[in-house]
């Protein structure tokens, strides 16, 4: 936001320069997480990739020399964009890896190397995809160069002013027809109620935000689905899914509850884990292979390929541009990954969030979403020190 607040030249440059130097810095701290793995479980052929991937886009970036020249940062964006674009495998394949790898890692250990690749893998589009967002706003026919980005709705990829609620209303229409598509024209899908405080705003990057509530949404609608029709009440309504909207001076909760059964209990020990134990290994398995790609975001669950993010099209967002918010990936209604909670956790706790869930089993579920309002957080892996945990 302060290299596009009031975006001219040499602040473009410094921001590519500011890319150059570290991307190759945070990847190599992933590179040498993925060597202290057992030989065992780096040999296997997925994380192979992954690892691949990784050095690969190490070893272009440590080559980029300084970046002096608009000509020098539209090459260096060329390549940017094409390490975006092969980078959409790592998520599957990553996933797939570790699945075929539980048995050789403890459960925690394989959780914690997860949410650290992942948590690292966000703070690099989001660093990668802002500058190329920049680059397209600065070489767009509105654009003044020190034009004070701040007045508009959008700083790159951060859309400054979002309204929780018009976000839900939105994912919840996507999910409700992703609901419709999986289970058939015929089944009743339960309402979604927004209440509290309507007017709630704050700055957040939309795609990661859609993908965090489409998930719980998702989550919620379907559960009620099921619940509804094990309980034989074909002659009413399904109860609806009502989200609340809370703002505080620092921060906004969003909470959605719902009346679909709750969490099973033997389930409750798996949730925030990718791994969700052996019962269901063979069936996300299945499932994973079926997603080649995955950019991790709402678009993913589109039903016809026509639902776009709220920032396209608007001044300054960089819609057109090949990151992780335009809909690169496809992906089956019905097919469930069983990463969709641990993911948004990664998700929220990076924007120095959280997202806590309640269940009551019999009855329903309520999902807690914290986001940090003021817009002055920085990342979580804030100094250089604790890049090595992070």
């Amino acid at each position: 936001m302060v290299f596009g607040r009031s975006l001219t030249e040499s602040r473009l440059i410094s921001s590519a320069n500011y890319v150059r130097t570290e991307l190759p810095t945070r990847i190599a701290h992933r590179i040498r997480d993925m060597q202290r793995l057992p030989y065992a479980v780096v040999t296997n052929p997925h994380l192979r990739d992954v690892y691949e991937l990784y050095y690969d886009a190490f070893d272009l970036f440590r080559r980029v020399r300084e970046i002096k020249t608009l000509e020098d940062n539209e090459r260096f964006c060329g390549e940017l964009t094409k390490m975006l674009r092969a980078h959409l495998t790592v998520i599957p394949k990553l996933t797939i890896g570790m699945l075929e790898c539980s048995d050789l890692m403890p459960a925690d250990e394989l959780d914690r190397f997860m949410s650290t690749l992942l948590r690292s893998r966000i703070s690099r589009r989001v660093i990668a995809e802002q500058h190329l967002a920049l680059t397209e706003t600065f070489h767009a026919d509105w654009f003044q160069p020190g034009t004070p980005l701040s007045e508009s709705e959008f700083i790159g990829e951060i859309f400054l002013k979002c309204v929780a609620k018009d976000v839900i209303e939105r994912c919840g229409h996507a999910v409700r027809d992703l609901a419709r598509s999986a289970n058939g024209p015929d089944v009743q899908i339960p309402e979604i109620k927004v209440e509290g405080h309507l007017e709630a705003t704050f700055p957040y990057i939309l795609g990661h935000l859609e993908y965090i509530i489409g998930e719980l949404l998702r989550n919620s609608v379907q559960a009620v689905i099921d619940h509804h029709r094990q309980h034989d009440k074909a002659d009413t309504p399904p109860p609806p899914v009502e989200v609340t909207i809370c703002e505080a001076q620092k921060h906004v909760i969003i909470r959605i509850s719902d009346r679909g059964g709750g969490i099973p209990r033997d389930m409750l020990p798996y949730l925030w884990s990718f791994a969700k134990g052996s019962k269901v290994r063979s069936q996300r398995l299945e499932n994973l292979v079926q997603v080649p790609l995955m950019a991790a975001t709402l678009q993913e669950l589109r039903v016809d390929g026509n639902f776009t993010g709220l920032q396209d099209g608007k001044p300054g967002s960089a819609a057109s541009s090949a990151s992780s918010l335009s809909p690169l990936s496809s992906r089956p209604p019905n097919l469930r990954l069983g990463m969709g909670l641990p993911l948004s956790r990664v998700y929220a706790e990076y924007w120095a969030g959280s997202l806590e869930l309640h269940s009551l089993e019999g009855y329903g579920v309520d999902a807690f979403l914290q986001i940090s309002k003021l817009g002055n957080k920085n990342e979580q892996l804030a100094t250089r020190a604790a890049m090595d945990a992070v």
